[in-house]
């Protein structure tokens, strides 16, 4: 039985009350009842997509080729996909998630220090163009346009010279052969070119030993690489999603639609500029012996016409209503790309600070969600582990050793204000430097070295400012007289 079928000979259970004392309201078609008007068969509901299967039959490859192509297409021709896609990869890591490398609770510098040389420089990127930071924005950028992105450990040896002996390659979700489904060896499964082992954990990917569009083809050979080797980063809709689908899924529609409404909107504008004139004649009678019957119009002319001559100018289309509409239809995009509107389009004409800061702020959540359950569990903590596993082949204690991550800061929108409510929040015991650093997205052993830093040189110099916590109050006031050795070198 089809599952359509299951909807239309479906039948409510019967009521526990007596109809007089709980009544229900049936929606019927055919014979059937639905307690919900959404679950009828009826002429408003006749359009709906209604679907029993999981996520993964839904995304067929058919179905990822296709939404990827229209993403990716959309991103190289369209401005708004265009930024909606940057600016989505800009919140989400901006200038770099950054870590530091933590043994049993405390900082480890020297841990910290080697995973600096490794990732603040290009060593970890096999084309040597980009460090860390480089490599996440990718990723970024390919999980909104392809719906995911894999990062591939690459293993190297020692002579290559490089601070630990791997690197990472990302790579784009083409690589995975998602025609390869059915029963594999072991008793496991292999769904869309993911393979699982007996209770369903994940055992590896299938992957092409090319890119399937590349430019100089490599063959189409599939090889299993182990789940330990890749890291795969995809946004998952509904339990047990293997893949997932390009963020332009919901408004690729909208968007095409939009383009081709401008296109109409550029042809009606050229139109509307041009002026035909008809001219019906000069009262010579001889129009037919012209040699020359078609005139041009020229911006400034003054022509002396005949007595007798009847000119009509055709009126040619307006262009009213082309801003409402633009503004609607890119609200909707906004809306399901899941950013607000001035950020997709870069217009704040008619945004006041609170509308903007209240849309900023609902922003703000979803980027700290898809940060902290998606890329750092995801894209990041992988590449932590891999850095643990090749400094332990080195001979490093790592022991107890693992990475904390600081995401970059968000903008603020009234600094005034929100930075005394950080002050007071550390001075009340509510929050710690290290821990306001990390929002502010920086890394707090740079932050505070920097502070000693500048603190000992300030001392040395005899230099006091207002902005120095240890001297001065928040008001202004001296916080504690000043040592000798300072009066002195304040008296020189």
């Amino acid at each position: 039985m089809r599952f359509r079928d299951l909807f239309r000979r479906g039948r409510a259970a019967p009521p526990s009350a007596s109809p007089a004392s709980a009544p229900r309201q049936r929606v019927r078609r055919g014979g059937a009842a639905a307690q919900y008007e959404g679950a009828s068969y009826s002429r408003r509901t006749a359009g709906w997509r209604r679907s029993g299967r999981d996520p993964n039959a839904e995304l067929t490859p058919q179905v990822m080729l296709a939404l990827r192509g229209i993403a990716r297409d959309m991103v190289r021709n369209n401005p708004y996909a265009a930024r909606g896609q940057n600016k989505w990869a800009d919140y989400l890591v901006g200038a770099g998630i950054t870590f530091q490398v933590y043994r049993n609770g405390k900082v480890d510098k020297d841990l910290t220090a080697l995973a600096r040389r490794h990732f603040d420089s290009t060593a970890c990127d096999p084309l040597g163009k980009s460090n860390l930071y480089g490599l996440q924005l990718q990723a970024a950028k390919t999980l909104v346009t392809a719906g995911g992105v894999l990062q591939r450990r690459r293993w190297r040896r020692g002579s290559d010279g490089l601070p630990v002996p791997f690197q990472i390659q990302v790579l784009e979700p083409d690589y995975i052969n998602m025609s390869l489904s059915g029963p594999s060896q072991g008793g496991g499964s292999r769904i869309q070119g993911i393979e699982l082992d007996q209770i369903g954990r994940l055992a590896g990917y299938w992957l092409y030993s090319g890119h399937p569009g590349a430019v100089l083809p490599s063959g189409l050979d599939t090889r299993l690489i182990a789940a330990s080797e890749i890291a795969y980063c995809y946004q998952g809709d509904r339990p047990e999603a293997l893949h997932g689908a390009t963020w332009f899924a919901p408004v690729i529609v909208r968007i095409k639609d939009f383009g081709d409404y401008e296109d109409a909107q550029l042809v009606r504008q050229k139109i509307a500029s041009c002026y035909t004139v008809f001219k019906i004649g000069d009262g010579s009678g001889d129009d037919e012996e012209l040699d020359d019957p078609i005139e041009a119009l020229e911006p400034g002319i003054i022509e002396t016409v005949a007595p007798g001559t009847d000119i009509k100018f055709a009126s040619p289309p307006g262009v009213d209503g082309y801003e409402p509409y633009s503004r609607v239809s890119l609200q909707a995009i906004s809306a399901g790309l899941g950013m607000p509107y001035e950020i997709l389009t870069g217009d704040v004409s008619k945004v006041s600070f609170i509308s903007g800061r209240l849309s900023r702020l609902d922003f703000k959540v979803a980027v700290e969600t898809i940060q902290w359950t998606i890329l750092i569990p995801q894209l990041c903590e992988p590449v932590g582990r891999w850095f643990l596993e090749a400094a332990a082949l080195q001979g490093v204690d790592v022991d107890g050793a693992s990475f904390v991550w600081t995401p970059p800061r968000f903008p603020m929108m009234s600094p005034e204000t929100e930075i005394p409510a950080v002050r007071d929040a550390i001075r009340s015991g509510q929050q710690t430097i290290s821990g306001a650093a990390r929002e502010r997205g920086q890394d707090p052993d740079v932050f505070l070295e920097e502070w000693a830093a500048d603190a000992k040189r300030l001392d040395d110099l005899g230099l006091i400012f207002d902005s120095d916590p240890r001297h001065v109050t928040a008001v202004g006031n001296p916080v504690a007289a000043l040592t000798p050795d300072q009066m002195d070198k304040r008296g020189e």
